[in-house]
């Protein structure tokens, strides 16, 4: 009786370890915890500007900050200014962002 009440024990002990999310933890690569890439400039092509609107169409790559896959989209660009530096067919590099559910260009330079 004493020893199945040990092993009974020993085995609730030993579950309550195992699935304890701070032990759980222990395991996990800190190094990603919380953390998106940082913010970078994105390789582009300009397939289409809406000077009126503020928007441009972009073919992209993945944007790593913001863990999207390569695709083609339309932003709204933060000021239309910058719609000034490029053309319809030009490679670009871009910032973009998420402010409050809009996809947003915040920087436009040449491709280098």
């Amino acid at each position: 009786m004493k020893l199945r009440l040990v092993l009974s024990a020993t085995a609730l002990a030993f579950t309550a370890f195992a699935v304890n999310p701070v032990f759980a933890q222990m395991n996990m690569d800190h190094g990603k915890m919380g953390m998106a890439a940082m913010p970078g400039m994105t390789d582009g092509e300009v397939r289409r500007i809406d000077k009126e609107a503020g928007k441009i169409t972009i073919k992209h790559g993945e944007i790593k900050h913001m863990e999207m896959p390569g695709m083609t989209m339309v932003f709204v660009v933060k000021d239309k200014a910058l719609l000034e530096k490029t053309s319809v067919g030009a490679k670009i590099q871009f910032m973009a962002t998420n402010e409050n559910g809009q996809m947003t260009v915040t920087d436009i330079q040449p491709a280098k």
